[in-house]
């Protein structure tokens, strides 16, 4: 965020004397503790300023660049995920063609009959798998997907800066969110480089 002069000035006053009172603060600035409290409680809450009771105010030593850091880190893929699609593992190849036309996605995530996850499909294995003279209504999905346990997966209250890492270092636009299950992976959710793009945005905007 970016501060006003006078919330740059009480940082200064806190960096010199902290730990400091906010009576005291306004006493340097001759403002009132009133008019004061607005920009104590941005500071205090962008995380520039510690405050403690019958203390004062400590300065925390961080950055702009350190304390956006922080607020990446702890964003919750729950907080950003989308509604995951998928197919069964026996649908054709044709099929899931059409479905991931029909729903404008670049990933397919592929569930066995006990609707738990076996495999994904991307563009580039549907793209792969129409080249030929193969009949496509006559391919099922469960021949070109790739297959578990070969499926980077995550979890609702992991840290969406953690999953971006791993899209971006297995080369992969999207990963399922799961739900551990006694005989395998329960398919809740969708994190997509759009999705963590979106979040990011979000977070700037805020800031």
């Amino acid at each position: 965020m970016e501060l006003n002069k006078r919330q740059e000035q009480i940082l200064q006053i806190v960096k010199d004397y902290g730990p400091i009172t906010g009576e005291s603060i306004a006493e340097k600035l001759n403002l009132t503790r009133a008019t004061l409290r607005p920009d104590l409680a941005i500071l205090t809450m962008a995380g520039y300023l510690e405050a403690r009771p019958r203390v004062g105010y400590f300065y925390t030593g961080k950055t702009g660049k350190q304390l956006f850091a922080d607020k990446m880190k702890k964003m919750k893929v729950e907080d950003y995920q989308s509604i995951p699609v998928v197919v069964n593992e026996n649908v054709s190849v044709y099929d899931a063609i059409v479905t991931m036309f029909l729903e404008d996605v670049g990933t397919l995530f592929v569930v066995d009959d006990e609707s738990l996850l076996a495999g994904v499909l991307s563009r580039k294995d549907l793209l792969r798998a129409s080249l030929g003279k193969q009949e496509l209504t006559a391919i099922p999905v469960n021949i070109i997907m790739t297959r578990m346990p070969n499926i980077a997966v995550c979890y609702k209250d992991d840290s969406l800066i953690d999953v971006a890492e791993q899209l971006i270092e297995k080369q992969i636009d999207a990963m399922p969110v799961v739900r551990k299950r006694e005989k395998g992976y329960e398919v809740i959710g969708r994190i997509t480089k759009t999705n963590i793009t979106k979040a990011f945005v979000s977070l700037a905007k805020e800031d």
